[in-house]
């Protein structure tokens, strides 16, 4: 028997994988272009209550359509007018410098000392610089911000836009500046 199996081993497996194959193929899967069995309407739920409805409408056919003779298309004729002579910019004209957004004095009060501002949550190392660079060192300043100040900040701050208003940052300074690190801890979590 041993000998058999390694006389014909391989040529067994090729015809086991040959019948797995066929019955795989041939397993009732219903392919796209056969019609369905009287026995599976019989048994699906009737959607539509009294006569079916054609599923197919005519409708009339549109018109005939009529050729359109075919008309030689005219050459097409330059202009006639000399150009104008086009005259030389004598100076150009500068454009008009943007004008800064003025600062309220909240923003740009100079901080007798500077808080440190990470430990305020959401603000990290680049986000600090941003503010140092706008003026902003110390949280009373932050906590005295109002909402036309926060919406100037926010246009100068770039990629980090939105963030005051998000990280509630008014509302931490506040906190921060009073001293009450009991309350800061207790709405926003261990500095």
């Amino acid at each position: 028997m041993q000998e058999f199996f390694m006389d014909y081993g391989l040529w067994l497996l090729i015809g086991l994988l040959v019948v797995i194959g066929a019955i795989f193929l041939l397993s009732g899967r219903q392919k796209k272009g056969e019609s369905i069995s009287v026995e599976s309407v019989a048994d699906a739920p009737q959607f539509l209550a009294g006569e079916p409805a054609a599923l197919v409408t005519t409708s009339p056919p549109p018109p005939p359509v009529e050729p359109v003779s075919a008309v030689s298309p005219s050459p097409v004729l330059p202009d006639e007018a000399p150009a104008a002579p086009t005259a030389a910019p004598e100076e150009p004209v500068p454009a008009p410098a943007a004008e800064p957004i003025p600062a309220s004095p909240s923003i740009a009060a100079p901080a007798t000392e500077g808080d440190d501002l990470l430990r305020m949550k959401g603000v990290g190392p680049k986000l600090k610089a941003q503010l140092t660079a706008l003026g902003v060192t110390s949280f009373a300043q932050i906590a005295a911000w109002t909402d036309e100040d926060i919406a100037a900040v926010d246009a100068k701050l770039g990629n980090f836009r939105g963030r005051p208003v998000r990280d509630q940052w008014v509302d931490q300074a506040k906190y921060l500046a009073a001293g009450d690190i009991a309350g800061f801890e207790a709405k926003y979590g261990k500095l």
